[in-house]
């Protein structure tokens, strides 16, 4: 019986993640045009997307190699972005604590906003249920493997593709595309928006920094919204005491 519970559970994972197979593949092609662009040779780019295997911290780290901006910029500015993967973290640990060290760290590397948006909807409560690892899995690889199909094309044919093409914007609409269906709260909206507005009064900063500014108020807007709301209730149920 587990093990049917599995498979059917992995079934589903396939079945919810699939519509959001063509964007993660289109996005990841972007990025690998984006790294050859970049300056970076095949070998580089094939080892940055296997081993980094996060879109926006590689497409804000671009620009910044491409400048030959200090190591330190770089490495801030990609562990900024992908910050958000310390709350996904914690949103799973919960679900698979009870997982060995080495399961645990494959599905860490393999998990993506995505993914863990998505679990997160069919596995709202941390309550032990049959099938929680095998969907996660349904979801996670076919995902990465998207992704990792789509950079690899965009890495042997960036070469090839004219900058005329505009793929820069052809990347913004593939991530608005997966970006847009998770935000799905007032914090969430307010973090995007304060991140927006931070990111185009900031441009002129050097070496792309004003990046770094606007996740970071946009991010700090989003939590401080966010912890409001859920004292908002607390304080106005005491108020009717």
């Amino acid at each position: 019986m587990p093990l049917e519970n599995d498979k059917a559970a992995f079934r589903e994972g396939l079945k919810v993640g699939m519509p959001t197979w063509f964007g993660v593949a289109a996005w990841g092609l972007v990025v690998g045009v984006a790294m050859i662009k970049a300056g970076l040779s095949v070998p580089q780019a094939l080892g940055m997307t296997l081993i980094v295997f996060a879109g926006s911290a590689q497409l804000a780290s671009l620009p910044l190699i491409a400048a030959h901006a200090p190591v330190w910029v770089i490495f801030a500015t990609a562990l900024v972005v992908n910050l958000r993967f310390v709350i996904f973290s914690a949103i799973l640990a919960p679900h698979f604590s009870h997982l060995p060290l080495r399961t645990r760290a494959v599905m860490g590397y393999l998990s993506g906003d995505i993914s863990v948006a998505l679990f997160m909807q069919r596995y709202p409560q941390f309550a032990q249920e049959p099938g929680k690892l095998a969907y996660l899995k349904g979801l996670v690889f076919p995902n990465w493997s998207a992704w990792q199909i789509g950079a690899v094309i965009g890495i042997l044919l960036g070469s090839q593709v004219p900058t005329s093409w505009g793929l820069g914007f052809a990347g913004t609409l593939a991530i608005l595309c997966i970006m847009l269906p998770l935000v799905i709260n007032q914090a969430a909206i307010v973090g995007v928006v304060v991140a927006g507005v931070v990111a185009l009064l900031a441009t002129g900063l050097p070496y792309k920094l004003g990046l770094l500014v606007a996740v970071l108020l946009g991010m700090a807007a989003a939590m401080m919204l966010e912890e409001w709301l859920g004292k908002k209730p607390t304080s106005s149920g005491a108020g009717h005491e």
